[in-house]
């Protein structure tokens, strides 16, 4: 299955947090999408894989991707090395994405700078003619390197290239979040796992705080920011145009 955009995350959550948004409003559009999970996020302090996989599961039905994929490296000692460039290739080639959306280059959890430049990488090397893989049936794949890598932000606030509108699906956006029920404050999920940073129900608000002041960035209710390390070009000035709010 061709993709139009592929949202690659180091854990499950990564792409629910900082992009599901964009992912459902491009679904609405006609888009395919999907999203790769590189780990199990195995490491959590809450959870087990298991229910993070259903979890990843519910969340990928609320937001309607055509396809969504683990790659099962390890938490936390994943590496942006030959063996793991090459795994993440064949899913690129896979998919043949012409947007990819990936882990923030900076942030608080080390996997997500990580995955960041992996993610960045594997996309280039993956339209080198000269690097052989083979999809799940042992074929021969075809070059492929998506148009654009886009990162998105996650806790540390970083100054973004562009925001994206996700105002009128900001309630899935949520509903999606709220499915890893043992990753975020939930009233339903019972446990006597301890609290951790993004446990709490203040950190829930505080993402929605930061949704609130990206789309006050342009005039709109709730926006997701994103970074890119390649200078975007225009058509036309009339894509800098919006209506008054």
């Amino acid at each position: 299955m061709k993709l139009d955009i592929l949202a690659i995350g180091a854990h499950p959550d990564d792409v629910e947090l900082s992009c599901s948004g964009t992912l459902i409003m491009e679904k609405k559009n006609g888009k395919k999408i999907g999203i790769v999970d590189l780990t199990r996020g195995e490491l959590g302090t809450r959870g087990t894989p298991e229910i993070r996989i259903t979890e990843a599961a519910n969340a990928a039905a609320i937001m309607n991707v055509d396809v969504r994929i683990n790659l099962n490296m390890k938490d936390g000692f994943f590496q942006n090395d030959e063996a793991h460039q090459r795994i993440l290739i064949q899913a690129i080639r896979t998919y043949q994405p012409e947007i990819v959306l990936a882990n923030a280059l900076s942030d608080r959890h080390p996997d997500h700078g990580k995955a960041a430049k992996l993610i960045a990488d594997a996309c280039f090397l993956s339209g080198l003619q000269k690097i052989g893989t083979t999809d799940s049936h042992k074929k021969e794949q075809q070059a492929w390197k998506p148009k654009y890598v886009f990162h998105y932000i996650q806790d540390r606030f970083l100054t973004p290239s562009f925001v994206y509108d996700i105002t009128p699906i900001f309630e899935v956006k949520i509903k999606a979040i709220q499915a890893y029920q043992s990753q975020f404050h939930s009233e339903t999920y019972k446990t006597n796992e301890p609290q951790t940073y993004i446990s709490t129900p203040e950190f829930l608000q505080s993402l929605i705080d930061r949704h609130r002041m990206f789309g006050k960035m342009i005039g709109v209710t709730y926006a997701e920011g994103f970074i890119s390390e390649k200078i975007l070009g225009v058509h036309s000035l009339n894509m800098f145009v919006q209506k008054n709010t």
